[in-house]
């Protein structure tokens, strides 16, 4: 029953949103993807509605982790200003700094500037394709109907306003529980822990008044985390644009983790929860020794594949 279970969430997603896209939009679909642990997921997806005959373009910087080529979808390509080897060294540094000690109060600052590391990459990445008139021509011209992304961060929510496209996001969490906020879907923070505190929803009353502390600073790591975008968009868009309004457009939120084993909260009508589709699973879990091996998580898969890249 367990194996059975295991396999229905891997392919639930793919399911749910093949009916959505054959009934409601079209055959044209562009993926614009977040390089990485996210790809994993969203392949998957992309290579169902490909075998389904469905006409995908998705949108690759020239310098990239895991976004290869297949038979199912047609790579659009366009160029970044750095090279193979600037990549692996900022995945290297990114992966090693999370070993690496910290204390209670710099653990924080520390994470930001090491999770930085790979963001202000993929903000390169962003504002390439963005700048990239031959591509952006290419997309309008393309005519596609519907744009599928990962919004851990806000390329693909610009590009499907430029484009005049509805939004389908694949997600799986970020912190500061964007997700809920984006969607304006209630958030309360006398049971809700708040990314980093490591409490639980039975909290104390000063738990609850750090909780709240805490709270209190999301605006500001949104604002450190998108404020270049807005100036982006703007620039793109040709009007003044906050990025979070372009967030509150989507059309479906696909969340890739379980209800039951979320805190429990209400959510808007287009958010469905579809379970643990995370890493596509290639065999059994194994005992050695007494101890289960179990199957490395996403990102380290990511990374540990740059061993393996071409020079």
């Amino acid at each position: 029953m367990a194996c059975l279970l295991r396999a229905f969430q891997r392919i639930s997603t793919g399911i749910f949103f093949l009916a959505l896209w054959g009934m409601v939009v079209g055959d044209k679909l562009l993926v614009i993807p977040q390089d990485g642990s996210h790809w994993l997921s969203m392949k998957d997806i992309v290579e169902v509605l490909g075998a389904r005959g469905h006409d995908i373009v998705v949108v690759v910087p020239e310098v990239n982790l895991l976004l290869k080529e297949s038979k199912y979808y047609t790579r659009k390509i366009y160029p970044v200003p750095y090279d193979r080897e600037e990549m692996k060294n900022r995945y290297q540094s990114f992966g090693n700094n999370h070993f690496a000690e910290r204390s209670f109060l710099t653990a924080p600052q520390t994470e930001y500037r090491n999770n930085m590391i790979v963001v202000g990459m993929y903000f390169i990445n962003c504002q390439s394709l963005l700048q990239d008139v031959d591509t952006l021509n290419f997309l309008k011209e393309s005519k596609f109907d519907a744009l599928f992304t990962d919004p851990a961060l806000p390329c693909g929510v610009i590009l499907a306003e430029y484009l005049g496209l509805p939004s389908v996001y694949l997600f799986r969490g970020f912190p500061c529980s964007l997700e809920h906020t984006f969607s304006r879907s209630p958030n309360p923070v006398s049971y809700i822990p708040r990314c980093y505190t490591k409490f639980s929803d039975h909290m104390t009353f000063p738990q609850r008044v750090a909780n709240f502390l805490v709270n209190l600073l999301e605006p500001y790591v949104f604002y450190c985390l998108f404020s270049k975008y807005d100036e982006l968009a703007s620039t793109v868009l040709k009007r003044d644009v906050d990025v979070i309004t372009l967030y509150q457009k989507v059309s479906i939120w696909l969340l890739r983790y379980d209800f039951v084993l979320e805190y429990p909260r209400p959510v808007m009508p287009n958010m469905v929860f579809i379970g643990g589709t995370n890493c596509k699973k290639r065999k059994d879990l194994s005992e050695v020794g007494g101890f289960i091996s179990f199957g490395l998580p996403c990102f380290f898969q990511a990374l540990f594949s740059l061993t393996y890249l071409d020079p």
